[in-house]
């Protein structure tokens, strides 16, 4: 397994002044980092540029991103607006294509905080996988996978617990799109967080490592040592990476609902949590 650390602790886009906190986790000891690429505005040389630089300090990566409006939402009905959305992870995965990105992951089945009020219908789950079986073929010619995030409640309705959305992958049926699993959104969503890892563990080709708080891994109540010994006991060998938000970001801030500060530090974080990881395993 990989160790990685995601970079939305500081950024939803990296640029040339935080180029050096790639240098700082790779003197940790982590294998990667995930690179946010959210908006549509950059161009996919912005990320051959960040490609570079992480070769030059030796880390691999993967890459998320969400839906970024309704305008451009995989389970409209308007054919317009899936057209939109398939165009939209064409240039994410393109972006991580030039990454050197090995996984494209995220929620980017529907808008974070936009609701129905009722649950997903079968018409949006058959719009969403159309979209999404056009975007694991296009992604298979860049040798890329996909790895779709279901959400707790509070940020979305088409994927919260692991079972939909091992079901969903299964809908979709193509060999390079799994789904991710994330220890935050589990502890609060699944009836057993830890046993529903080994019931879709033929479905789960990314993992997050995320605190019940999205604070340090380690410092607060997810079952960690039935955690990794789930996992462990699957035959999962791909990344762990460490997903934990602070408020230095007011939009992401906002969006993952994040009003308070839940470690002191962010050294903190990518330093102890790459230590947990690397005692649990």
């Amino acid at each position: 397994m990989k160790i990685g650390f995601n970079m939305l602790l500081w950024t939803t886009n990296l640029v040339e002044e935080e180029f050096h906190l790639l240098e700082k986790i790779k003197q940790v000891g982590y294998d990667g980092v995930e690179i946010p690429i959210f908006g549509g505005e950059e161009k996919v040389d912005h990320y051959q540029n960040i490609s570079k630089v992480l070769k030059d300090n030796d880390l691999d990566c993967t890459s998320v991103t969400v839906i970024p409006d309704e305008s451009r939402s995989p389970i409209s009905d308007d054919e317009g607006v899936r057209s939109n959305s398939l165009e939209y992870l064409k240039w994410a995965m393109d972006c991580s294509h030039a990454l050197g990105s090995e996984i494209l992951a995220g929620p980017y089945h529907q808008p974070l905080g936009v609701f129905s009020g009722e649950p997903p219908t079968q018409k949006e789950k058959e719009n969403a996988a159309k979209v999404h079986q056009q975007a694991a073929d296009y992604a298979k010619n860049l040798n890329l996978k996909l790895s779709i995030e279901p959400l707790n409640r509070f940020e979305c309705y088409f994927l919260n617990i692991a079972e939909d959305a091992s079901d969903y992958v299964d809908m979709v049926g193509k060999d390079n799109f799994g789904f991710l699993y994330d220890t935050f959104h589990a502890n609060i969503e699944e009836k057993d967080p830890v046993g529903v890892i080994g019931k879709t563990a033929k479905n789960i080709n990314h993992i997050h490592i995320s605190e019940n708080d999205r604070g340090t891994p380690g410092k607060g109540n997810v079952p960690w040592k039935d955690t990794f010994e789930a996992i462990k006991n699957t035959n999962y060998d791909g990344w762990l990476t460490i997903e934990a938000f602070g408020r230095a970001l007011p939009d992401l801030a906002a969006a993952t609902r994040v009003w308070r500060d839940f470690f002191p530090s962010k050294e903190e974080v990518y330093e102890e949590g790459y230590k947990f990881i690397k005692q649990n395993l």
